[in-house]
């Protein structure tokens, strides 16, 4: 009996330690899901802004998307995918250009800018790629604003994205997921014609 006892004391033990180990695995899984950006995790259970909010290198962004009044749309259910320029993207712009842009009186300009960086629709780097290749080395999308966005491969890894007005911008972090699509993070503010 005692052994019988010391035998389902044992096994028993052992299912908890597999337990536990499974446990960890998926902890640990999910935590390799999750993608840095401005030194923060981004959690694929919030939406854009409130992850957005979180990353030390989108603050400009945060508060221009604010300043519009873009946050519920944002927000919302999607899919949206956000080509998010970094604060240093908006550093690039001329002096004094960000702070013209969040005033009240313009609010349309600063509209327009910011739907040109975002698209209905969930595109991953593995969807933008497949449109690349099919379009025989571009593929467009039709922005928010009612703008294009141009993209081609830059190298045999690298996606790079082309404004309206020529201007290129670099994807340097890929598929950042959310609740509600999928975020890009470019190094240049793309403007609309």
């Amino acid at each position: 009996m005692k052994r019988m006892f010391t035998l389902s004391l044992a096994a028993g033990i052992g299912l908890a330690a597999l337990q536990t180990q499974v446990w960890q695995t998926q902890a640990w899984a999910a935590q390799d899901s999750l993608v840095m950006v401005g030194g923060q995790a981004m959690y694929p259970s919030k939406t854009i802004v409130m992850n957005a909010i979180n990353s030390a290198d989108h603050t400009t962004l945060v508060a221009a998307v604010k300043a519009a009044g873009l946050v519920d749309a944002l927000n919302g259910k999607g899919p949206f995918t956000v080509f998010a320029p970094t604060d240093e993207a908006f550093n690039d712009l001329p002096p004094g250009t960000v702070a013209t842009l969040v005033k009240p009186e313009n609010k349309a300009t600063l509209t327009k800018i910011l739907t040109y960086h975002v698209v209905a629709g969930d595109y991953t780097s593995t969807a933008l790629r497949k449109q690349i290749l099919a379009g025989n080395g571009t593929a467009t999308l039709k922005t928010l604003e009612g703008g294009t966005l141009t993209f081609m491969m830059n190298g045999s890894q690298n996606i790079v994205m082309k404004d309206e007005k020529g201007r290129v911008a670099d994807i340097t972090i890929y598929d950042v997921k959310q609740s509600n699509g999928v975020i890009q993070v470019v190094d240049k503010v793309l403007m609309p014609n």
